[in-house]
Formats: C-alpha cells, sequence, structure tokens
C-alpha cells in the first residue's frame, strides 16, 4: 500500500514533520503547512467484551512488515522494504505480513529533532566512563531512526474495600541475663477496615513484547497533557511499530497496576491510625472503563561493535536515554590493579603501624632498665651471675 507523500505547493518539495515548528516543513524552500489538531478525534472508547470489532485496519495507509531477523512488526511508509529494523539493525529485506492494525486515537509528537538526538546520545556516551574511548564517535556512523510505539491507555473510576491488620509501636522494658535493664520495641496488631477510591486517566500500558517493555520502561515517562490528535503527517519519514499487546492482554495488565495503586492507596489510609500495616486486601470495583490506543515517539540507536550488538533508545519528548554499551577490558583491568594497588597500600601500612608498635612494647622494658638502674648495678649483677 502506498502512503501519501506531502508535496510543498510552493517548490513541489517533499514535506516533512518539524519539530520545533510542529508543523510540515519544506526543507528546500522552508514552506510550512499547519496539520490539523481535532480534540474531539481523541476518543475514548467504552471498554467491552466487542470492543475490538471497533478497530478500523481497513483504513490504515502504511505496510504492515515483520522483521526476519527478530520477527518484530512494524509500520513503514510508502513501499519501502528494506529499512534496517530498529530492534536488531537487521538489513534484511522485511518480509510483508498483513495484520489487522489500528489507527491510533492519538499521538505524542517528537519534541526534539534528531541532532538534539544525538547530542543527547554524545554526552551519555561520554559519561560511560567504562566505555572504549573510540565509542564516542560512534553516534556520527550509527544510523538514529524515529520510531512510533504503540501504547494502550485505560481510565476508569474505582473503589475499594479493604482489611488489614495495623499495627502499634510500644516499648517494653526488661532484664537481660547480666540483670541490667534493656528496652525493646513491641507491635500490638489489630484488625482494621476501610475504603478508598482512585480515578485512573490515562494509564499507560506498553503494546508492545514483554523483552521490549522491560527495555524501554527506562525512558518514560511521556507528557500525556500534550497528546495531539493521530494525523498521518506526523509519520513522514518515521517507522511506526504495530501492537503486539492485545486489547484483553493489555487490560489485564491495567486491572492489575489499578490493583496495587488502590492496595498503596489502603496502606497509605491505615498509616494515618497506625504504626505500621500489613495483610492488606482488597476488593475492588470498576466503573465507566474507557480506552485509546495512542503512539508514542522514540529514537532507536542500534550499533555493532567488535562483533556484538547494543541497543540505545531516547524519549523523543523528554530526552530520557537508555542503552546497553561495551565495557573497555583495559579499563576494567586498570580499575581492577587500581583497587589491589589500593588494597596492598593499606596492607602495608597497617603492618608497619603494627611492627613499629611491636618494636616499641618490646624495647620499653630495655629502656626502662637503661633510664632507672645504674650502670655499675648492672655489671655486678652479671658477674654475680657469672659466679
Amino acid at each position: 500500500m502506498e502512503q501519501e507523500v506531502y508535496r510543498c505547493e510552493a517548490c513541489d518539495g517533499i514535506m516533512e514533520y518539524d519539530v520545533v515548528s510542529k508543523q510540515m516543513k519544506c526543507p528546500n524552500c522552508g514552506n510550512m503547512v499547519a496539520i490539523l489538531n481535532d480534540t474531539a478525534a481523541i476518543v475514548e472508547h467504552t471498554l467491552t467484551l466487542d470492543a475490538k470489532r471497533t478497530l478500523r485496519p481497513s483504513e490504515k495507509a502504511s505496510s504492515t512488515m515483520e522483521c526476519t531477523g527478530c520477527g518484530a512488526t512494524i509500520e513503514l511508509a510508502g513501499g519501502d522494504t528494506t529499512s534496517a529494523c530498529p530492534y536488531c539493525g537487521s538489513t534484511y529485506v522485511l518480509a510483508q505480513k498483513q495484520l489487522d492494525s489500528i489507527i491510533p486515537d492519538g499521538i505524542i509528537p517528537f519534541a526534539i529533532d534528531l541532532n538534539n538526538a544525538q547530542e543527547v546520545f554524545r554526552r551519555w556516551i561520554g559519561r560511560r566512563w567504562l566505555a572504549p574511548a573510540k565509542l564516542r564517535t560512534l553516534y556520527q556512523r550509527g544510523k538514529m531512526q524515529r520510531l512510533y510505539l504503540p501504547y494502550w491507555t485505560f481510565d476508569a473510576h474505582t473503589d475499594a474495600a479493604y482489611t488489614a491488620m495495623g499495627g502499634r509501636y510500644r516499648t517494653e522494658h526488661y532484664r537481660d541475663k547480666d540483670g541490667n535493664t534493656q528496652t525493646k520495641t513491641v507491635t500490638d496488631w489489630y484488625h482494621t477496615s476501610g475504603h478508598v477510591r482512585h480515578d485512573f486517566d490515562d494509564l499507560l500500558i506498553k503494546a508492545v513484547s514483554n523483552e521490549r517493555s522491560a527495555f524501554l520502561q527506562s525512558i518514560e515517562p511521556y507528557d500525556m497533557g500534550r497528546m495531539v490528535s493521530y494525523a498521518p503527517q506526523y509519520l513522514q519519514g518515521c517507522i511506526s511499530q504495530c501492537y503486539e499487546v492485545g486489547l484483553d492482554a493489555a487490560h489485564t495488565g491495567a486491572r492489575s497496576a489499578m490493583d496495587n495503586t488502590l492496595r498503596r492507596d489502603a496502606e497509605s489510609d491505615v498509616m494515618l491510625r497506625y504504626d505500621t500495616v500489613k495483610n492488606v486486601r482488597i476488593r475492588p470495583t470498576y466503573r465507566d472503563e474507557t480506552y485509546k490506543h495512542i503512539f508514542v515517539p522514540i529514537y532507536s540507536l542500534f550499533y555493532h561493535y567488535e562483533g556484538k550488538n547494543y541497543q540505545v533508545a531516547i524519549n523523543g519528548q523528554t530526552g530520557n536515554i537508555h542503552g546497553s554499551y561495551p565495557k573497555s577490558p583495559f579499563k576494567i583491568a586498570a580499575i581492577v590493579i587500581a583497587i589491589l594497588l589500593l588494597i596492598f597500600a593499606i596492607l602495608c601500612g597497617q603492618y608497619e603501624a603494627d611492627h613499629r608498635y611491636s618494636l616499641e612494647d618490646s624495647t620499653a622494658p630495655a629502656m626502662e632498665l637503661c633510664s632507672d638502674t645504674p650502670v655499675e648495678e648492672i655489671i655486678c649483677a652479671d658477674s654475680a651471675e657469672k659466679r
């Protein structure tokens, strides 16, 4: 499927999304065209058992592809079938795999441009003092890709009745085996109960696999207040990933996250009356549950170093960065040697101190004898011993 190409009306150049102006911009003549932000189009869908029937796969205008290297499913603009995979860096031709994908309800556009993202990476790798020195120039050769990731968001009004054990501390006095008076802290436990409420708005649940989810969690959060209505112009020159976690599984994850929050709220409520808390049990109820499907921006950099693969991800809105990098064996060896030398110096210093104290202790009686006993008495005593 061909994706629409946005051409400049002034010079017929291909327009691109401009991070600074938040508009489409022609790189040739600088002409700009605003992107419509229809907030009414950011729809909260009612969460029902038939919610998946509301998806709109037929409206998507990109090609769904599967990487033959790692299996990641992504969306490609136009007829591009040779893009490097943002997860494994594979340059294999991507095999087409038509799936039911959906049009996002909203999107968080990139807020930092490619030059700033490269600078973020350069500063980050510069602070990795175990990294090989030449690694700091890799950002100039590595291809950093703009990628939109799929997320689900969930809203709900929740209530939870709870039961728990609340503890109060008190001090007891007792005598130890030597008859000395000691004190100890004792906890008295009481059954307690209560009720908490929490309204959830745009609870984010990643729609990618668990392996990628754990890696990407380190660059969160995203400012949901800057979300705009989806427009295909934002994807110009970008890759977007298809969701790997369906609505049912994502809803299960959202319910679990809501329960954890309600449990913490219950613990906080008990702590208003007690010193400590344990065995919190909640009975949650959920009302007015809704969901959205959205895209969030990241910069993905995949690079090779001495036969091994490394990945870096940068939050395209905030600049938060997380990634892996090689460690220089020479720097590690230098650190180990420095630590060993420091330990050796400490041990040598301790040995010299102990040896000096030992010498002082062994010579102390002789010094006292020499200073307090007349020489003549020492000689006479020695002669008497010989006789």
